[in-house]
């Protein structure tokens, strides 16, 4: 089994932690900030900080690791960055693909993207790095989705949206063809998205209209 780490200890650790072993890993460690976060999985012990990380990783002997990074929703700024200090530390954070999800031959998953329960990646999509295609989440032909964008449950992308960085499309939301989502919107749950979406907004309804500016 090849060994991994988990950045992020909250909910989205035991949704990753539960197909891990069908595709060969064996989990050694959960990283998290919040000093107050206990392991939410048995025998998996929980590390905390970056000293923690650190002086973990210092005194780590089992070889190579691989690593990924369960923090969700829209801190997609957080998860990028996250899984750059991965990688500044030797760790590889590979991508993680569902034995039940589907990824077209022709579709390209950035590192350290994961496509969760169900889920669908269709002909010549393109995610990019740390991205999260979340449970029965669907991205139809020829999507772009940058880096650290993060689709809920059931979200569908159809053909040829485009995607900016460390967007959050929510659950049960659906784009409609060739729609842009511009970097760090906020699609809200069940919303219909007939227009280009503003970098930064954060839109809700059917169709979906500006709420607000996201706030930092």
């Amino acid at each position: 089994m090849k060994p991994i780490i988990i950045w992020g200890g909250k909910g989205h650790a035991k949704v990753l932690e539960e197909f891990l072993p069908s595709l060969g890993y064996a989990l050694q460690a959960i990283f998290e900030n919040d000093p107050a976060i206990d392991s939410p999985i048995a025998k998996i012990p929980v590390i905390h900080g970056e000293k923690g990380f650190k002086d973990w990783l210092r005194d780590w002997s089992g070889g190579e690791l691989s690593g990924a990074v369960a923090v969700g929703g829209e801190r997609g700024r957080d998860r990028v960055r996250i899984q750059h200090t991965l990688q500044d530390h030797g760790i590889q954070p590979d991508v993680l693909v569902h034995p039940s999800a589907v990824v077209s031959g022709s579709a390209v998953v950035g590192i350290g993207s994961q496509v969760l329960m169900q889920a669908a990646v269709c002909a010549d999509a393109k995610l990019g790095p740390a991205c999260i295609v979340n449970t029965q989440a669907s991205v139809d032909h020829e999507c772009v989705l940058g880096e650290g964008v993060h689709l809920g449950p059931s979200a569908t992308l159809c053909g040829c949206v485009k995607v900016g960085d460390c967007a959050f499309i929510g659950a049960g939301a659906t784009i409609l063809p060739r729609v842009r989502i511009g970097a760090d919107a906020v699609v809200g749950a069940g919303a219909v998205v007939t227009h280009d979406v503003p970098h930064g907004q954060v839109v809700v309804g059917n169709p979906a209209r500006i709420l607000r500016m996201k706030e930092d």
